[in-house]
């Protein structure tokens, strides 16, 4: 085995996929232990009053299919849990041996999953500039962090690792290449921006990853291959359901596919070393030209 790569660690993005229904957000997490075995479930925590402006809050949803509520506001609360639920869905992963995360989108939201001690809290690529609740977690929060690079500039990311650097958390700093989009087409997925990341950051911080918003799963195993360990996908019972993160998710066999093949993957990266495997030896005695 290549000492280059380590396991994969998939990500089963639930965020609220769940629609506001803890029995729905338990049913996804069975799922992502018992029938996909992926090791990561993770959620998303908002305080909407705090995140949108009050013209923000008050305005209709874009779409109001997928609305769950009168104002944007409104659909944002819906589907909100408490922090005493996310401690629920917390202890429900230890029950299943999965790892609980979430997402934080504002700062009353950080310190209350902090408060969980979850091994891993995820900034988006929509509050990575907010620099003070990057200050807060390194200094309120000892696990890792970790950050989606979407709709940034490197100057942007260069800030966020000096910022890590300067609080001694750089180490603790898991860094995803990313294009925010829902979903994003092929061409615009930029794979060879995580080799990018890894030779501009490496050995500055602690690892990389992946987070696609692409249909199928083809290039998560071309994003781990090329140094990403962290795979990170949307994850949903049902693509049809109303919402608009469900399209661009994964149902349970694409996500217990992507597990397979990421791990048939890591289990390939090896090399020869100029020398015979075993399993040549009796191939090359039959079928090995030799001069008569």
């Amino acid at each position: 085995m290549s000492t280059s790569y380590t396991p994969p660690m998939v990500i089963a993005e639930i965020g609220c996929n769940h629609k506001g229904e803890m029995d729905i957000a338990k049913e996804l997490i069975k799922m992502t232990a018992i029938f996909c075995k992926a090791p990561v479930a993770k959620f998303q925590k908002r305080t909407p009053k705090e995140l949108l402006s009050k013209e923000q809050y008050n305005t209709p949803h874009p779409n109001p299919m997928h609305a769950y509520g009168n104002t944007y506001g409104a659909h944002r609360e819906y589907l909100e849990f408490s922090v005493d639920q996310h401690r629920e869905l917390k202890a429900y992963c230890e029950e299943y041996d999965v790892i609980y995360s979430s997402s934080v989108w504002d700062m009353t939201s950080a310190k209350q999953i902090a408060s969980l001690n979850p091994k891993l809290i995820k900034i988006p690529s929509a509050m990575n500039t907010h620099s003070a609740m990057l200050r807060y977690l390194c200094d309120e929060y000892g696990g890792q962090i970790h950050i989606s690079t979407g709709m940034s500039t490197q100057e942007e990311v260069d800030a966020m690792v000096k910022l890590f650097e300067e609080k001694g958390r750089a180490k603790d700093l898991v860094l995803y290449a990313c294009t925010s989009g829902y979903p994003v087409p092929f061409e615009d997925v930029k794979l060879l921006d995580i080799p990018d990341l890894i030779h501009r950051y490496a050995g500055r911080v602690g690892d990389f990853g992946f987070s696609g918003h692409h249909l199928g799963i083809a290039i998560d195993v071309a994003a781990y291959a090329l140094g990403a360990t962290w795979i990170e996908r949307h994850f949903t019972l049902d693509r049809t359901w109303k919402g608009t993160d469900h399209a661009a998710s994964l149902e349970p066999d694409g996500l217990r596919r992507l597990v397979r093949d990421l791990n048939a993957t890591y289990t390939s990266m090896g090399r020869k070393g100029g020398g015979l495997l075993d399993i040549e030896v009796e191939q090359r005695e039959k079928l090995k030209w030799r001069a008569r």
